[in-house]
C-alpha cells in the first residue's frame, strides 16, 4: 500500500500524516524525470567526448605515418601504438619501385538500407580519406529501405572526390538501385538483379503520385549526374547518356514505356546481362578479386571497414526493431513504478532504457534537446496526474502525447521534415515512427499490467505488499474517529472542490468531496457522511 495513504497501528490510532504524504508526491514527482535527464546529459556527454577523443587519436596517428612516408621510413609506423587496431597494413603507402600500390577500401551494404547504414558510410569514407584510398568499393546485397537513409548516400557519392564502384552481389532493389546508379561503376554477379525502386509503404502498397514523382526525378537526376559519353558511329560523333535517365526513371513508374526496354505497366527491373546491354552495368563478374582484375588493377591493398565496439552499440540502438524494445521497456516501467510505488528496479529499468533510447540519437543529430524537454515534461504530467490530481484529466492526456511526440521526433532526422512537403519521405518517417511508437507503448503497458498482476503475488515479492487482514475488531483503524462526529455539521469550503478539496469546520481543515457536482471556495456546505478516510458535503 503506498506510503502515507493509511497508517495502522493497533490498539489506537494515529492521524493522517499530510506533511509525509506530500513528501512521498514530490518526491515521486522529481525523482524521475531528473534522473532521466541527468543521466541523458551525462551519457550524452561521455559518449561525444570519448567519440571527439578517438577522431582526434586517429587523426594523430594517420599525421604520424604521414610524416614517417615524407621521411623514406614507413617502417617507422609499425611501432605506433595501436596501429593495427585502427588500419590494416594494406593502408600503410607501400610501393614497388617507384609505383604506388593503389589502396582499395571497401565497405558492405547487406541489410535494410536505414539510419545505422547511413552511418556506417559516413565512417567508412571518412576513414578511407585518412587513409589516402584510391577507390572505394561498395560490395551490396539489399532489397531497400528508406529513401531518406538512402538519399543521403546518394548524394555523400555523387559529391565523393574518390572514385566509387559497387560490386552488386545479388540484389540492389529500390533504395539500393538508387545508391548504385550514384556509383562511377557498377558491376554485377551473374544472378544479381537492379532495379524496382517504386516507393512503397509499410504494407508494400504505393504510396500517392505525389512521392513517385520525386522518386522518379531522384532517380532521373542520379543518372544525369553521370554525364554523357561520346559515341563515334560510321564516323559520325554524338553524345548518349552514360546511364540513361528515361531507364532509371521507369524503374520508379510501370506507366513509363521506353522503347526496346520496358513496357507500360510493369516496373523495370534489369538482370545483370540486360544492365550491361543498357548501360546499367560495367561488367559481369563473380568476385572482387575478378572486379579489380577487370579495371586493370592488379597490385592492390585492400583495406575493409570495421566498425569499433562504439560504432557497432550504436548502430545497433539506433536500429527500429531495438528501439522499439527500449520504448516498450519506457513505457512499461513507469507504469510498473506508478502501480507499485517504492519498488524501484521497474523506473531503473525504464531511465536505463531511455539512456539506450535517447543518447545514440542525440549523438547521431536526430534527437535534439527540444525533444527531449518535452518527453520529460510528459513524464511530469503523468506524475502531476497520478499523485496530485487523481482522475484523468488534461494533465494526464497531455503528457501521454507528450512523451508519445517526443519520442518519435526523436526517431526522425530534422533535415527530412525541412523539405517534407516536396519529398513524402517526412510524411512517411513520421508515419512510421509515430506508428512504432504507439506500438511498443501499448505492447509495453499490456506487458507491465500482466507482469505486476502476476509477479507481485509471488512469494518472492509478498513482502512488497499488504498480505494480512487488518480487522476493525481486532483495533486497527485508519483515521481519526472523530471525524464521524462531523456528520450533519455545516462549514466553508476551505477551497473549490471540483471535486475533492479541503473544508473547514470549526476552525479546523479536512479532506473533503463535494456529493453532487462543484463547490466554489468559501461557499457554505454541510457534511453528509464519512467514508474512506473523508467527508462528503453538499451545498448547505
Amino acid at each position: 500500500m503506498p506510503l502515507g495513504r493509511f497508517i495502522y497501528i493497533k490498539n489506537g490510532f494515529i492521524p493522517y500524516v499530510q506533511l509525509k504524504l506530500i513528501i512521498v508526491i514530490m518526491n515521486r514527482l522529481i525523482r524521475i524525470p531528473v534522473l532521466i535527464c541527468l543521466s541523458l546529459l551525462l551519457v550524452a556527454n561521455t559518449l561525444s567526448y570519448a567519440s571527439a577523443f578517438a577522431t582526434q587519436l586517429k587523426q594523430e596517428t594517420a599525421d604520424t605515418i604521414a610524416v614517417s612516408d615524407s621521411n623514406g621510413d614507413p617502417a617507422e609506423a609499425d611501432n605506433i601504438p595501436g596501429l593495427s587496431d585502427s588500419i590494416s597494413e594494406g593502408a600503410q603507402k607501400d610501393t614497388i619501385g617507384e609505383k604506388k600500390v593503389p589502396l582499395v577500401y571497401v565497405y558492405e551494404i547487406k541489410e535494410m538500407i536505414a539510419k545505422p547504414i547511413w552511418r556506417t558510410t559516413k565512417l567508412a569514407f571518412a576513414e578511407a580519406r585518412e587513409l589516402g584510398a584510391d577507390l572505394v568499393l561498395i560490395d551490396m546485397n539489399t532489397y531497400g529501405g528508406e529513401v531518406s537513409a538512402a538519399d543521403s548516400i546518394r548524394t555523400f557519392i555523387l559529391n565523393s572526390e574518390i572514385p566509387v564502384y559497387v560490386f552488386i552481389n545479388d540484389n540492389a532493389a529500390s533504395a539500393g538501385a538508387l545508391i548504385s546508379i550514384a556509383c562511377d561503376s557498377i558491376y554485377m554477379k551473374p544472378s544479381a538483379k537492379i532495379g524496382a525502386a517504386t516507393v512503397v509503404n509499410q504494407s508494400g502498397e504505393q504510396v500517392p503520385d505525389k512521392f513517385q514523382s520525386y522518386m522518379r526525378a531522384t532517380m532521373r537526376a542520379t543518372a544525369e549526374a553521370q554525364g554523357k559519353d561520346t559515341v563515334v558511329v560510321n564516323g559520325d560523333t554524338s553524345l548518349v547518356w552514360r546511364r540513361d535517365p528515361a531507364i532509371a526513371e521507369a524503374m520508379v513508374d510501370p506507366k513509363l514505356f521506353v522503347p526496346g526496354v520496358s513496357d507500360t505497366g510493369q516496373v523495370l527491373t534489369f538482370t545483370a546481362t540486360e544492365a550491361v546491354e543498357n548501360g546499367f552495368c560495367e561488367g559481369i563478374i563473380n568476385t572482387r578479386k575478378e572486379l579489380l582484375e577487370l579495371v586493370e588493377i592488379e597490385e592492390y591493398t585492400l583495406k575493409e571497414y570495421n566498425p569499433s565496439r562504439m560504432d557497432k552499440i550504436i548502430g545497433f540502438l539506433i536500429s527500429p526493431y531495438v528501439s522499439s524494445i527500449l520504448i516498450m521497456v519506457i513505457i512499461g516501467g513507469i507504469y510498473f513504478e506508478l502501480q507499485s510505488p517504492g519498488i524501484g528496479f521497474p523506473i531503473a529499468a525504464s531511465a536505463l532504457a531511455a539512456l539506450l533510447y535517447f543518447a545514440p540519437l542525440y549523438l547521431e543529430g536526430m534527437a535534439e534537446y527540444w525533444e527531449l524537454l518535452i518527453f520529460i515534461l510528459g513524464i511530469i504530467l503523468l506524475l502531476v496526474e497520478v499523485f496530485v490530481i487523481p482522475g484523468f484529466g488534461v494533465a494526464g492526456a497531455a503528457g501521454v502525447l507528450a512523451v508519445i511526440f517526443g519520442l518519435a521526433m526523436s526517431m526522425v532526422n530534422n533535415d527530412v521534415l525541412r523539405d517534407f512537403e516536396f519529398t513524402g519521405e517526412g510524411m512517411n518517417l513520421l508515419m512510421r515512427s509515430f506508428g512504432v511508437v504507439t506500438v511498443s507503448a501499448v505492447v509495453g503497458l499490456s506487458v507491465s499490467i500482466w507482469a505486476a498482476s502476476k509477479v507481485l503475488t509471488t512469494n518472492t515479492f509478498a513482502r512488497l505488499v499488504l498480505g494480512e487482514s487488518q480487522n476493525t475488531n481486532e483495533g486497527y483503524i485508519s483515521v481519526d474517529t472523530n471525524q464521524r462526529t462531523l456528520v450533519g455539521k455545516t462549514g466553508t469550503a476551505y477551497t473549490v472542490l471540483r471535486p475533492s478539496g479541503k473544508v473547514q469546520v470549526d476552525d479546523e481543515i479536512y479532506d473533503g468531496k463535494a456529493e453532487f457536482g462543484l463547490i466554489e471556495k468559501g461557499d457554505e456546505v454541510k457534511i453528509i457522511r464519512y467514508e474512506s478516510g473523508q467527508v462528503y458535503v453538499v451545498k448547505a
